[in-house]
């Protein structure tokens, strides 16, 4: 077979699936509930963006900014359905990388792969940098005092040493996660029910101080402020993919998983929507800071009620926001590499289940230090915004993985598909690639190095050792 021909040969979609659950050593356990499956999604959408993205998108469409939050939800949902389809087809791990590797072939899945490499590590890691931030926020307005510099900021920042609350977050994480998916699935709902109920007092509380006169004019600065808005809040929208890395874990994955993506997305743009209202009606838009300090949800809290303890209420939900999403997303990461490993790609360990546990806990702990490292040590800046250009190239491919695989194999069995089919995934690939066009130059700077680095591990390591590839040289 030729070069070309391992590179772009795809791996069987019952091949798959039937190798879904299975590691070296032990099994997954599938516990799942789509209840479950559901809050995990919610829990790595919903997380700070909401608390701290009012401030810079406001003053980019004035009240319009609910049509904002409106229009990313319809941009998000043309790949939401291409999710849910692939998911109830290819219920595994693996998410987009394992579709990938069905549709595309194994250098995109691997491109893809790395991709969400860059998305989960990278993201995850700037969260839990954010949450020193908001404990003191919150430790502040409860017994006014705050931890120090030194322990709370990275090095490169203004007193920063290392960012210990951020290495105690991931930890924390990692050790609910080590007691098994379940366990962090139980832990995770409490979580998304807590930051839900907490959003939903901002909202009870900012309505009493609603003025629909805050809401004149609607649209101050236009369709085109509307626009930018949109893509700038769209990045508020990703993780609802996050259920689709439970496929091995699901109880009933090929009906679940599709309903949990699809609800996951309702569920956060509901909140989104009503929060986004009940903001810009208690606080006229010109008051909205772009910095997003001084409009940020407790600071519009404190101000309907003329008091410090709403306040004091939306920065505990923003400390339990950032737990929940450094839980799932630690999670979603460990599973790609679980997928990837056995494939052969990446190394062994990654596949290791432990036969008590029936979790990866080599996997967990490998993902667990690098995160800790990067959240503690290392100043993230500009390199944590090209994780959204590799949330969007994955969504691309995921889109045109549906269009391959309806027209490849359209006899597969299929627990959901996507509706107005092809446009529907047509445009949800054209949209994507739009939002990526209008990223900083920067960002697709780092975004480049990024896949420069990949290729030459994929070339160095995975194409040796691809299992497929492995196969062929039989």
């Amino acid at each position: 077979m030729t070069l070309a021909g391992r590179l772009l040969r795809t791996k069987p979609t019952d091949r798959i699936v039937a190798e879904g659950g299975h590691g070296e050593g032990g099994e997954l356990r599938r516990t799942m509930t789509l209840w479950q499956l559901t809050l995990f999604s919610v829990g790595a959408t919903l997380g700070t963006g909401i608390f701290v993205i009012l401030g810079q998108a406001v003053p980019k469409a004035g009240p319009a900014v609910v049509l904002a939050f409106v229009l990313a939800a319809i941009t998000a949902l043309f790949s939401a359905l291409s999710y849910a389809e692939l998911a109830g087809t290819i219920p595994v791990s693996g998410s987009s990388y394992s579709y990938a590797y069905a549709t595309l072939g194994e250098l995109v899945a691997w491109i893809c792969g790395w991709c969400l490499m860059l998305e989960y590590a990278v993201s995850v890691a700037a969260v839990a940098v954010g949450w020193g931030e908001y404990l003191n926020s919150f430790l502040h307005a409860l017994f006014g005092f705050e931890l120090p510099d030194a322990i709370t900021r990275s090095p490169g920042q203004d007193g920063g040493v290392v960012n210990v609350t951020a290495i105690v977050i991931v930890l924390l994480a990692t050790w609910l996660l080590l007691y098994g998916a379940s366990e962090s699935a139980k832990a995770n709902a409490f979580f998304v029910l807590i930051k839900i109920a907490v959003l939903l007092f901002f909202c009870a509380v900012t309505f009493t101080a609603f003025r629909s006169g805050n809401l004149a004019p609607f649209a101050p600065l236009g369709v085109a402020g509307v626009t930018a808005a949109a893509s700038q809040v769209f990045f508020s929208y990703i993780g609802f993919d996050a259920a689709s890395t439970a496929g091995e874990e699901a109880k009933n994955p090929r009906r679940d998983l599709p309903l949990a993506i699809i609800l996951s997305l309702v569920i956060v743009t509901a909140v989104y929507v009503l929060v986004a209202l009940a903001a810009v009606g208690a606080m006229p838009w010109t008051e909205f800071d772009e910095e997003g300090t001084e409009a940020s949800l407790s600071y519009i809290a404190d101000l309907a009620v003329g008091a410090t303890w709403p306040g004091l209420i939306v920065s505990f939900g923003a400390v339990v926001a950032i737990a929940s999403v450094v839980l799932t997303v630690i999670y979603g990461q460990t599973r790609i590499l679980f997928a990837m490993s056995r494939d052969g790609l990446i190394p062994r360990v990654f596949q290791r289940v432990n036969p008590r546990r029936q979790v990866p806990v080599a996997n967990t702990l490998i993902v667990a230090a690098f995160i800790s490292v990067l959240a503690g040590l290392v100043p993230l800046g500009q390199l944590a915004e090209a994780t959204s250009i590799g949330t969007l190239f994955a969504f691309a491919i995921v889109n045109v993985g549906v269009l391959v695989l309806r027209y490849r194999s359209p006899e597969l069995p299929r627990s959901f598909r996507t509706p107005l089919f092809p446009a529907t995934p047509a445009l949800g690939a054209i949209l994507c690639l739009v939002v990526m066009a209008g990223l900083a130059g920067v960002t697709w700077v780092a975004f480049g190095l990024w896949m420069l680095v990949g290729l030459i591990c994929y070339f160095l390591y995975g194409y040796r050792h691809s299992r497929l590839n492995a196969e062929v040289g039989k």
